[in-house]
């Protein structure tokens, strides 16, 4: 892992994503696919970027995110608790 990377690990309930931080311009990509392809509910989609948009950091960073178990709104949880991490 290069030293420009940050990595942070999120958990809720049975969901469990691993999620890699880098300077960019900022691309998501959820399992290989885009945020919009992964997450159709546009509820999930805005829990995801919560952190980001919080701190203003929408287009200053690229996430490579890998996210198992449970459904799509406890896979959302756990992305959020991952970044921010």
């Amino acid at each position: 892992m290069s030293a420009n990377q940050n990595y942070g690990t999120g958990r809720r309930k049975t969901s469990t994503a691993r999620v890699f931080l880098k300077s960019g311009s900022g691309k998501i990509s959820i399992n290989g696919a885009s945020l919009q392809e992964y997450f159709g509910r546009e509820t999930a989609q805005m829990i995801v970027m919560q952190p980001l948009q919080l701190t203003d950091n929408v287009t200053k960073f690229d996430l490579f995110i890998t996210v198992s178990g449970g459904g799509a709104s406890g896979q959302a949880g756990a992305i959020r608790h991952g970044i921010t991490r």
